[in-house]
């Protein structure tokens, strides 16, 4: 589905938003409530990913197809290395399996799992045949994504001796590695993160016990690029946010003050009210801690005539697709000046939007949300629209809402 995006009417925006919970935390979660059954989950996101997590987590087959779902692979391969009673066929879509899966397999093949590959070496499908891991230390670069150390954290309880990682050399996304220890502390699993050795002690069962999912920061952060763009004294309330989040996006509150963006937490639900933007120099930000929130960022610099900078973002080039470049080439459409390296964005401060210009999405949720702010300005048009449900099902819906004209072209 391709869709033409415009603003028929330059209202101020005065509206209410609830958005499904974190899909970050909701697959996490959802490993842990499968080693730990006395777990209840609510406020579960919706999103593609966790709805392909759902399944994996509760299907007898021996082929498990988790589609573009890159979290649920990562955490599902952990998973599926300790149940002794199993033998599965991990695959995904043609993107993901050209997404490496070999430093988490190193890892807990030197902690003594039984997996191999079934076509390209260090990349899905990938076959587990689950065993009991006894040994209780491994090394794992810190620079690698995240999600590969949460995915050894999440099943570290249930090892006989429990587990100790060495993380070697810097340490990269560490909000994510602090989200997944914020959880196991939740459920009473002792662990402790000191220098670069993070140590989880053995768990056989925990307390009954409901936990409540904040909604997601990603998801927010489209609101951020609507409101940077919107008229002065516009606000938008989002539900249910915490002011105390685990989540690393949360920095969005911070970064978008430059875009004369204020951020005011309630219970439960913020409230992002547009104020004049004082703004003028390059904008310089390290996005190493939040990489996901860049697409956003870099377009709402783009629409406003903001010159950027944006680092830490190697991680970016094994996404749905390699992020910095699609960047590079959509904005370079729309009429930007704009160089990428393999780990940062350089943009120069842009006078004219080009109209009418359709953004490719390359299989990609967050290509799509990402850009769609750009309708306060010019119309544009999102190619293959329907790619947001893999993480945010009712965007464009939320959209609407806000007045944005949206015609399926």
């Amino acid at each position: 589905m391709d869709i033409l995006l415009n603003v028929l009417e330059n209202k101020k925006i005065t509206e209410k938003i609830t958005i499904s919970g974190s899909k970050s935390e909701s697959n996490r979660l959802l490993i842990l409530q499968n080693l730990f059954p006395e777990i209840t989950i609510e406020n579960l996101s919706d999103s593609d990913d966790s709805v392909h997590m759902q399944h994996a987590l509760t299907t007898k087959d021996a082929l498990i197809d988790i589609g573009h779902a890159g979290t649920a692979m990562r955490f599902l391969t952990s998973y599926f290395a300790v149940q002794s009673d199993r033998e599965v066929v991990l695959t995904g879509s043609e993107r993901m399996q050209n997404r490496p899966i070999e430093i988490l397999v190193n890892a807990l093949k030197d902690l003594g799992a039984d997996i191999s590959y079934e076509d390209k070496i260090g990349y899905p499908p990938i076959r587990i045949k689950g065993k009991k891991i006894t040994k209780a230390t491994v090394e794992i670069n810190g620079n690698v994504s995240s999600q590969y150390i949460s995915s050894l954290l999440l099943i570290a309880s249930k090892l006989e001796n429990g587990l100790e990682i060495e993380l070697v050399g810097k340490i990269t996304s560490i909000p994510y590695i602090n989200m997944t220890l914020s959880l196991l502390t939740q459920l009473g699993i002792s662990n402790t993160f000191k220098g670069n050795t993070i140590t989880v002690h053995p768990k056989k069962e925990i307390t009954k016990q409901t936990i409540v999912v904040e909604s997601d920061w990603s998801s927010a952060s489209y609101f951020y690029g609507i409101m940077a763009s919107a008229e002065i004294g516009a606000t938008i309330q989002l539900s249910a946010y915490k002011e105390e989040s685990l989540q690393g996006d949360s920095c969005l509150a911070e970064i978008y003050q430059h875009f004369g963006v204020q951020t005011t937490f309630g219970t439960n639900y913020i409230t992002l009210k547009k104020e004049r933007s004082t703004l003028k120099e390059t904008l310089e930000i390290d996005l190493k801690n939040a990489p996901d929130i860049a697409q956003t960022i870099a377009v709402s610099c783009f629409s406003e005539g903001i010159a950027c900078n944006l680092t830490g973002l190697h991680t970016l080039k094994i996404k749905e697709t390699d992020r910095l470049e699609a960047l590079r080439e959509e904005l370079t459409n729309l009429g930007a000046v704009i160089k990428v390296t393999d780990k940062s964005l350089h943009l120069e401060q842009a006078t004219t939007i080009h109209k009418n210009i359709a953004i490719k999405t390359y299989n990609d949720h967050r290509m799509a949300m990402a850009f769609a702010p750009l309708a306060l300005k010019v119309p544009i048009q999102i190619l293959n629209a329907e790619v947001v449900t893999k993480s945010y099902q009712k965007f464009w819906e939320d959209m609407q809402q806000l007045g944005i004209n949206i015609t399926t072209i």
